[in-house]
């Protein structure tokens, strides 16, 4: 499976790769910037949104063509199609060192999920958030460090969550009605030097495809946790890997690299063959 450029241009920071429709979006979350591409034709893409504050990830609104819900700065937004900012809260204003969102997704229900961590990398200052469905948000967990994903299978009673510097996957059981984690076990635990967890896709089978930062690797682990096969990557600090038509598209990071190598910062892809996996649900605000 030999990995492939898609896109020329080097992002800082890749992230918050998804499919939505008939596309593929991603950010740059230090350039706070958001890009459409096309999965049919390689090329960089149309920037639909440039914030001056970092952007970690983003979902459609439903029944709001050009709205979307963003984790940005120190929490999250309604974002409109003219590029206006409409606060929901910042919960990490008053943390006492800096901090900023990571990545976010939806959970099946059209709740909005996004990670925070601190810009020094000191230790349990990270936390995971729930935007629900009144726009409300509700800190679900901290004492994190940095935490990534998370990512739900397709009937919403497992989340995923990476925390990255810790090198492991915890497994949550989930009460899909509430959006609440009823029980946890570790999933994956990396060996030391063996790279960081980082964002995550479940494909339709039920597997669980990681981005390895550190290894320009990403894993697809199975339902119970055996790791199932390895793909590497020309780049090494893939971010935030996403399934589309029989192909595995991975956003991938320069940032911190003292000599970035020719694809570290580009969406690189390869052919997976039977592995697919639905488009990325739209948040849902009443």
């Amino acid at each position: 499976m030999a990995f492939r450029p898609w896109t020329t241009s080097r992002r800082e920071l890749g992230e918050g790769m998804r499919r939505v429709g008939d596309r593929l979006v991603t950010t740059d979350i230090l350039a706070g910037t958001l890009t459409s591409l096309d999965p049919d034709q390689p090329g960089d893409g149309e920037e639909l949104l440039r914030l001056d504050v970092p952007l970690g990830a983003v979902a459609p609104v439903s029944g709001r063509p050009g709205f979307w819900l963003a984790a940005a700065g120190t929490g999250v937004a309604l974002i409109g199609p003219s590029g206006a900012i409409d606060w929901l809260d910042r919960p990490e204003d008053k943390a006492p060192v800096p901090m900023r969102v990571n990545d976010g997704c939806c959970d099946t229900r059209g709740r909005f999920w996004f990670g925070t961590m601190p810009y020094d990398g000191s230790k349990g200052r990270g936390s995971l958030y729930r935007v629900d469905r009144d726009g409300s948000v509700v800190r679900v967990l901290k004492d994190l460090d940095i935490p990534n994903g998370p990512a739900f299978t397709a009937h919403g009673s497992v989340m995923y969550l990476a925390d990255s510097p810790r090198g492991c996957v915890h497994r949550y059981a989930m009460n899909p009605a509430k959006g609440e984690p009823v029980d946890c076990e570790l999933f994956v635990q990396l060996p030391p030097d063996a790279g960081s967890p980082d964002g995550m896709a479940v494909d339709d089978g039920g597997g669980l495809w990681i981005a390895i930062w550190g290894a320009g690797q990403v894993h697809r682990y199975t339902p119970d946790g055996e790791l199932d096969r390895v793909l590497t990557l020309p780049a090494e600090q893939p971010t935030s890997p996403v399934l589309f038509g029989g192909r595995i598209f991975v956003a991938t990071a320069a940032h911190g690299l003292a000599h970035p190598g020719e694809h570290d910062g580009r969406v690189l892809v390869a052919d997976v063959g039977e592995f697919t996996a639905p488009e990325a649900i739209p948040a849902i605000l009443d």
